[in-house]
């Protein structure tokens, strides 16, 4: 039976005390909301300041052949000019793309810099120039890279045409220097100071289909390209030479945007 009189009283007594009390241990709303936008407020700055992030950073000193993937190249440590460096030069009898793909670093935007020198191996050709430069958003498999490389002998050669050939823009597969300077000469090279055999500092920059290369610091690039042939993509850095070359490398950085 249902409790009555003083016994149902102090019932309904309880039970109002409890909802009472019950009521008072809520967090009041106005309370939650200002912890809820102090959370959202948090995940957002967060997010910020992840995005906000520099690049990633690579530097190599290439003072030794290691951490090197050869591709139609034999490669040694060397000094060059009083500095440690990295030595390539083409394999005998190789008529292909001779660099070293450097393990680690992928970009797609971003900057590459590094200390180069170049010269005609011993015996070459009147041909040859010291061709000398750097491979990037190269493929893991080797079917695709981009290319800005010197050729140090026509720095200073005493014929303007053949200066005018100082610096070079290439792409594989498709686009050899042969190709890009008889359909639109003077537009995938131009003039550079160079010395051969100098140290001569690179800087690469890249974004989109947009490629500029910077020689010895100067604050202007020597050559700007608008319109990278490759389809672009992130992919590797390799050090480049060409035939019957001697080519060093030094202190690489390589800075993903």
């Amino acid at each position: 039976m249902p409790p009555t009189g003083i016994n149902a009283r102090r019932g309904r007594s309880q039970r109002i005390r409890s909802i009472a009390s019950g009521r008072a241990s809520l967090t009041p709303f106005s309370t939650v909301r200002n912890r809820t936008l102090a959370v959202l407020i948090a995940l957002c700055t967060s997010s910020l300041a992840l995005r906000a992030a520099p690049g990633r950073e690579w530097t190599f000193a290439l003072a030794t052949e290691s951490g090197l993937r050869l591709h139609g190249v034999k490669a040694s440590a060397a000094t060059h000019m009083g500095q440690k460096a990295v030595r390539l030069v083409n394999l005998p009898g190789f008529n292909g793309e001779g660099y070293a793909a450097v393990e680690g670093p992928a970009m797609q935007d971003g900057s590459i810099e590094l200390d180069v020198a170049g010269r005609p191996e011993g015996g070459a050709s009147e041909g040859a120039r010291g061709f000398v430069g750097v491979a990037f958003r190269l493929k893991p498999d080797d079917a695709a890279f981009e290319c800005f490389y010197i050729r140090p002998t026509n720095g200073r050669a005493d014929d303007q045409l053949r200066r005018n050939h100082s610096t070079q823009y290439i792409s594989f597969p498709g686009f050899p220097w042969q190709k890009l300077r008889q359909e639109a000469p003077g537009v995938y090279e131009s003039y550079v100071d160079l010395e051969t055999a100098v140290w001569t500092h690179i800087r690469v920059t890249v974004s989109g289909k947009r490629a500029q290369l910077y020689v010895n610091n100067a604050p202007q690039p020597a050559l700007i390209v608008n319109d990278l042939k490759q389809t672009p993509a992130s992919g590797g850095v390799g050090l480049w030479t060409g035939s019957e070359t001697e080519a060093f490398f030094r202190n690489l950085k390589v800075v993903a945007n």
